[in-house]
C-alpha cells in the first residue's frame, strides 16, 4: 500500500504522524510520501518541501505568497500523479489541500480522496462542505457532531476523536525538574503564553501578550512566564520575546514543552488547538486573537457562532472567555488573567468545561490515530 499524505501545518504533522504510526502496524509495509513537518519526517516522510511555507492564514497573509502558493500547488498535484497512490489523504489546512485534490481529481477521477480534519461549516461559510464533496470522497472528522454535515454533502465520514486525548502528559516529577532548571519559585505562579504556530499570528500577538503580561505583574510581581513554541516560528519568537520587559522563556523541546503544560497555573492562548491541549492538562486559560483589519470583519460576518474556542464548543458552555478582533486588548484580558488565578469558582467551572470536552473528544478510548487509521482501511476496502 502507498498513500500520499499532504499536511500544512504543526497540528497537521501532529495528526499525520499518528495516522502513519497506526498504518505502519496495521499494514506492514505500507509507504508514505508527501509533505509533513518535523514529526512525520520522524516516521520516515521525506517532504517535498518545507511543510512551513504552507502555514498562512488570512487573506492578506496569503496575498504575498500566492504565486509561491500557487506552484507548490501545481507541484503537489503532479506529484501525487506521478505517484499513483492507493489514497490520497490531506491533512486540514484545506485552502492548499483540496485546491490539490481538485486538479488530482480532474486528471485521475478514481483517485481515491481522504481529507483528515472536517471544515468548520458549522461555524462559518457551510457551502464549503458542498464544495469539497466535489474532490473528496472520505473524511476523518475530529469532532463528535461533525460527520452529520459531512454526509449531507455526499461525503462518507467517521468521527475519530481528536488527538489531543492521546497526547503524553509529564509526570510530576518532569514538571518539578522544569521548575527546577528554570529556577521557579513553589510558590511562583506561572503563566503559558501561546501565540500560535503561524508567523502571522505571533508577529500580531507577541505584542499584546506582552503587554498583558506587563499589566498582569503589577499585580502579580512573582509571575513565571513560558511560552512553548514549534520549530516553524521559534526564531521569530525568541526574537521578539528579547523585546519584552522581563523576557520570558522560550520551550520547543517537546519534552519541556509537555512539562511547562503540567506545571502551568493558567494559560493566554492564541484561538485554535491548543485550547485542547491546554484543556487536557486542565490548565484554565484565556483566549486572545486579531487578525488584520480586512480578515476580520470577512470573518465576524461570515460566523454562525458566538464562540470560536473549541472547549467552548464542545461543552456546550462559555465557560473559556474570549478577546477576538478588536476586543484583544491587554488590559481586559489581563483583568480576566487575574480572575480566573484569584476566584476559585471560574476555575473550577473551567475545569469542569474541560472534563466534559476531553470525555467527549474521546478521553480514555481508543487512540484517534488508530481509530483514524481503521476508518482510511475501511473506507479502500468499500471502494
Amino acid at each position: 500500500m502507498k498513500l500520499f499524505l499532504v499536511a500544512g501545518e504543526a497540528s497537521g504533522d501532529k495528526l499525520g504522524a499518528a495516522l502513519m504510526a497506526a498504518l505502519t502496524d496495521l499494514v506492514p509495509g505500507v509507504t508514505f510520501v508527501g509533505i509533513g513537518g518535523p514529526q512525520m519526517e520522524a516516521l520516515g516522510l521525506q517532504s517535498l518541501f518545507p511543510m512551513e511555507e504552507l502555514s498562512v492564514m488570512g487573506l492578506l497573509e496569503v496575498l504575498p505568497k500566492y504565486r509561491q502558493l500557487k506552484r507548490r500547488i501545481a507541484e503537489t498535484a503532479e506529484a501525487v500523479l506521478k505517484t499513483a497512490p492507493d489514497a490520497l489523504i490531506t491533512i486540514d489546512s484545506p485552502d492548499f489541500c483540496l485546491r490539490v485534490a481538485r486538479i488530482v481529481k480532474a486528471a485521475r477521477p478514481a483517485q481515491k480522496t481522504v481529507h483528515y480534519v472536517a471544515p468548520s461549516v458549522w461555524a462559518w461559510r457551510p457551502g464549503r462542505a458542498a464544495k469539497m464533496a466535489e474532490v473528496i470522497d472520505h473524511v476523518l472528522a475530529l469532532l463528535p457532531f461533525e460527520p452529520p454535515y459531512m454526509t449531507a454533502a455526499g461525503m462518507s465520514c467517521d468521527f475519530v476523536g481528536h488527538p489531543v486525548v492521546a497526547e503524553p502528559r509529564a509526570q510530576a516529577a518532569e514538571a518539578a525538574a522544569l521548575r527546577q532548571t528554570l529556577m521557579i519559585g513553589p510558590d511562583q505562579p506561572v503563566l503559558l503564553c501561546l501565540p500560535g504556530s503561524r508567523r502571522g499570528e505571533v508577529k500580531r500577538l507577541m505584542p499584546r501578550f506582552a503587554a498583558t503580561v506587563a499589566a498582569l505583574r503589577r499585580d502579580l510581581p512573582g509571575l513565571r512566564v513560558l511560552i512553548p513554541t514549534v520549530r516553524g516560528v521559534a526564531p521569530l519568537v525568541r526574537k521578539l520575546a528579547c523585546r519584552w520587559d522581563e523576557v520570558p522563556n522560550v520551550i520547543s523541546d517537546p519534552a519541556e514543552k509537555r512539562a511547562a503544560f503540567a506545571t502551568a497555573n493558567l494559560a493566554l492562548a492564541a484561538s485554535g488547538t491548543v485550547s485542547l491541549e491546554l484543556a487536557a492538562n486542565r490548565v484554565p486559560m484565556v483566549i486572545g486573537y486579531r487578525m488584520n483589519w480586512l480578515t476580520w470583519h470577512i470573518t465576524k460576518r461570515a460566523m454562525l457562532i458566538d464562540t470560536v474556542t473549541l472547549v467552548n464548543l464542545v461543552s456546550e458552555t462559555r465557560a473559556v472567555p474570549e478577546f477576538l478582533g478588536p476586543a484583544c486588548r491587554p488590559k481586559p484580558m489581563a483583568r480576566a488573567l487575574r480572575e480566573l488565578l484569584q476566584d476559585p469558582q471560574r476555575r473550577a467551572e473551567q475545569v469542569s468545561a474541560m472534563e466534559t470536552t476531553m470525555q467527549r473528544l474521546g478521553e480514555g478510548g481508543e487512540a484517534p490515530g488508530l481509530r483514524a487509521a481503521r476508518s482510511v482501511l475501511s473506507f479502500l476496502q468499500r471502494g
